[in-house]
């Protein structure tokens, strides 16, 4: 994914940040992208399916009573960010760095804004998504990229430069 300059964090991930700032301000070693190995992958998408279906989809609103609440889903229950943050939190416990595991902010092919996990690999970015279990590279999702963590820091926010982005997916 081709990356631009420095953006706002989403309303959601500012907030989670207020309430888990060590979380949010870990300056993260640019180790290069993880090297994929068939039995790191073969984990990967263990771990994706698992937490795919151990927590029930539920809106922000239903739990909490408000729009926009990033939490892990210590409840069984979350929405997209949460499925998200939880996956980021099983793969950084067996060692993946969070330099290689970017919250991203996506629109699905309706429109509709959504949070996906993309895993930065020597054999390009792959996301971890709520929707689907299987890992797919980025550009096989058909959603529209519009901004990620950095691999720097976890709490800045990078936008992803959607020409280029499509330019590359068209090309594959």
């Amino acid at each position: 994914m081709a990356t631009g300059g420095m953006t706002s964090q989403p309303i959601g991930h500012y907030e989670f940040c207020r309430a888990n700032a060590d979380e949010c301000a870990i300056r993260t070693r640019r180790p290069g992208p993880l090297a994929l190995t068939d039995a790191l992958r073969e984990t990967i998408s263990v771990i994706n399916a698992s937490v795919n279906a151990a927590v029930k989809p539920m809106s922000d609103f239903d739990i909490y009573g408000r729009d926009e609440v990033w939490a892990y889903p210590d409840q069984g229950v979350g929405d997209c960010e949460d499925y998200v943050l939880e996956k980021r939190r099983q793969l950084a416990a067996i060692g993946v760095s969070l330099s290689n595991l970017l919250i991203t902010v996506v629109r699905k092919q309706d429109g509709e804004g959504h949070a996906v996990l993309t895993l930065r690999t020597d054999k390009g970015d792959f996301i971890l998504d709520n929707l689907n279990d299987e890992l797919r590279l980025w550009y096989e999702t058909g959603y529209r990229y519009l901004k990620r963590q950095s691999s720097e820091h976890t709490g800045r926010w990078v936008t992803l430069i959607e020409d280029q982005n499509m330019l590359v997916g068209a090309v594959r």
